[in-house]
């Protein structure tokens, strides 16, 4: 496998909670995304951002200094409108360099290093079809428990997936559980100490930014 360690940044939501566009949020002093982008750097080698229309890549572009970042920008819009991220996943495995890329969503601002370092490492030798992070609930190994209590949006996919991610489109299961119901996966449990519960916080309304605190 190659040592390219790619990530793709899901932007295309329509933050009907929040009421307005997340990754653009001004938190402090600086949009969303930007906290998320930071924390990357030096972390991985690819990015992709999936936005839904081209206004939105002119948005983005003006908010992200791509230049002041080590690793390459590459923004691209939902191959599939109106799908949910299951399309954004779709679009950028199809656009990634890497055979595994790890999927983000942008109103998760906490991704801390030492998450993104223990998840790469992970990939050492892996070849499964994707690395799920889940809440483990009464430290069981059931695999419905793990898919039922799993983050989807914060786990790592191989690129081969987007053909199966096309069928499952094209009959309206647009779940991300119901992609990992049908491929292979390795489970690895949010334990507060590799993982924490901070990791994968969504900021998803107006009451979230009012208790943010980021360190």
């Amino acid at each position: 496998m190659s040592n390219t360690k790619t990530c793709i940044l899901l932007c295309g939501g329509a933050s009907r909670r929040m009421g307005k566009d997340k990754g653009s949020l001004i938190i402090n002093g600086k949009a969303m995304i930007n906290h998320t982008l930071d924390v990357l750097d030096g972390n991985i080698n690819e990015l992709v951002i999936v936005l839904n229309d081209e206004k939105r890549i002119a948005k983005y572009q003006e908010i992200i200094d791509i230049k002041k970042y080590s690793y390459s920008i590459k923004f691209i819009t939902d191959e599939i409108k109106n799908k949910g991220p299951l399309s954004g996943i779709m679009t950028g495995l199809k656009k990634i360099e890497n055979d595994y890329a790890l999927i983000l969503p942008c109103d998760s601002p906490f991704i801390s290093k030492k998450f993104l370092n223990f998840i790469f490492n992970k990939l050492n030798n892996f070849n499964k079809d994707a690395l799920i992070i889940y809440h483990p609930l009464n430290d069981t190994d059931n695999l419905n428990i793990k898919i039922n209590n799993s983050e989807p949006l914060h786990s790592i996919y191989s690129k081969n997936n987007y053909k199966l991610i096309e069928e499952l489109i094209k009959k309206d299961a647009l779940d991300v559980k119901s992609l990992i119901k049908k491929i292979e996966c390795e489970f690895v449990k949010i334990d507060n100490k590799n993982i924490l519960k901070k990791d994968i916080k969504n900021l998803n309304n107006l009451e979230d930014l009012k208790l943010l605190d980021i360190s």
